[in-house]
């Protein structure tokens, strides 16, 4: 069994929380107080000196430098899960789809509200980006880190630039 270790990392948009296992694969990036965030018991101890390589790639993408995430990811989840959250790597940067779009994309076109679901128990804030997701309408929904977190990432794909940080 797997264990795990944590670090908290200040972003412009809040303190996120970076958990490694004991082979340092990314578990997740957790924003302080989002839904879905697992006991303290399950992330571990707390750890500065882990997820370097994390900080250093989130680093870049808040700079406007990185487009892609380059980070071993340590899956736990149910299959549509880990469907889904392979499907939300497919997105391109600056770009958006919906929740019904994505689960047509994966094979199950009558899955949307199950790709939600699954969306919110995504694990890898920002560097598996369900932030990517709109409603059907285009307008923004669901999202654990909240919807102002949700807006500022898509404002920074979109222009390509930092923005000004949130008040957190």
């Amino acid at each position: 069994m797997n264990t795990f270790r944590h670090r908290r990392w200040d972003s412009p948009i809040g303190t996120y929380l970076l958990v490694v296992d004991d082979e340092g694969r990314l578990a997740g990036v957790y924003r302080d107080g989002q839904r879905h965030l697992p006991p303290e018991a399950v992330l571990g101890e707390r750890d500065d000196s882990v997820a370097e390589e994390v900080v250093e790639q989130l680093r870049d993408y808040f700079a406007g430098t990185r487009r892609d995430f380059d980070l071993e990811l340590a899956p736990r989840g149910t299959d549509f899960q880990r469907e889904v959250w392979a499907g939300l790597r497919e997105i391109g940067y600056g770009e958006t789809t919906t929740y019904g779009e994505l689960a047509r994309r994966i094979g199950r076109p009558r899955a949307s509200r199950a790709v939600g679901a699954a969306t919110g128990r995504n694990p890898w804030s920002i560097v598996v980006p369900c932030h990517r997701l709109v409603g059907g309408n285009g307008s923004l929904t669901g999202y654990a880190g909240g919807l102002e977190a949700k807006e500022f990432l898509l404002s920074l794909e979109s222009r390509g630039q930092v923005q000004p940080a949130l008040d957190t």
